[in-house]
């Protein structure tokens, strides 16, 4: 049988690493589209008409990568399946709660 804490450790790299991954990929495939609209106004008879998507692209993606690193170094990723358990513990405690008025109120 396997160590149920050698299996979480494993877990918790493998997240780590396809959420890496991921957000390599995305940054590359992000970069790569605003080098696109560079050459595009440097080509084009239009020069400006991509610098304001290009400026809002760069403060939005800039906003979400704060967040994101704000996230992990305060834990958010450490026990994702935690906020799970807590709403269906509160959907469960709302409905005894009711099931206790409607009792009372036949009584």
């Amino acid at each position: 049988m396997a160590n149920p804490q050698r299996t979480e450790r494993f877990r918790w790299h493998a997240t780590h690493v396809f959420f890496t991954t991921v957000c390599l990929i995305a940054g590359c495939m992000f970069f790569f589209k605003l080098h696109e609209f560079l050459r595009t106004i440097k080509k084009d008879e239009l020069a400006g008409f991509a610098f304001d998507p290009i400026l809002t692209y760069g403060f939005v993606a800039l906003g979400f990568f704060f967040l994101l690193v704000w996230a992990f170094l305060t834990g958010q990723f450490k026990d994702i399946e935690k906020t799970k358990h807590e709403m269906i513990e509160r959907v469960l405690q709302q409905e005894r709660d009711e099931g206790l008025q409607i009792r009372e109120e036949i009584l």
